[in-house]
């Protein structure tokens, strides 16, 4: 069975880019267009990871992880901030606050899935 990836991010060009790499990957991927949303699907569906942008509307990155990591619930679900705030305090923020992986946009696609290919094959 495939893994599954939800993508949250507000961009549409963004979006379409990470879903068409990824399912060229073999992932399914499931997509959010804020983080009140991202929560919902996360619930329902399960993914193996998130791939949270942190300036969404609704409910920011930062709190979709926070909230996610409380949850015992969520422990073992993989979760990559990928955001155009890449200053050390935001970096630093995002990896407290239980992210595995922290990337800045504009970003290497290849990079980008090296690094998703390494967070799931740690499961």
């Amino acid at each position: 069975m495939a893994k599954r990836i939800l993508i949250a991010d507000d961009e549409p060009n963004i979006v379409i880019s990470l879903e068409f790499l990824l399912k060229r990957e073999g992932y399914d991927v499931d997509v959010a267009q804020n983080g009140a949303e991202a929560l919902v699907r996360i619930r329902a569906n399960r993914p193996d990871m998130a791939i949270l942008d942190v300036m969404m509307p609704q409910r920011n990155g930062f709190e979709v992880c926070q909230e996610l990591r409380a949850d015992p619930e969520f422990a073992d679900l993989r979760i990559m901030m990928l955001t155009a705030k890449g200053r050390d305090t935001e970096v630093s923020k995002g990896l407290a606050l239980g992210a595995d992986v922290y990337m800045t946009k504009p970003f290497s696609t290849r990079e980008l899935v090296a690094k998703v290919k390494a967070l799931m094959d740690r499961a």
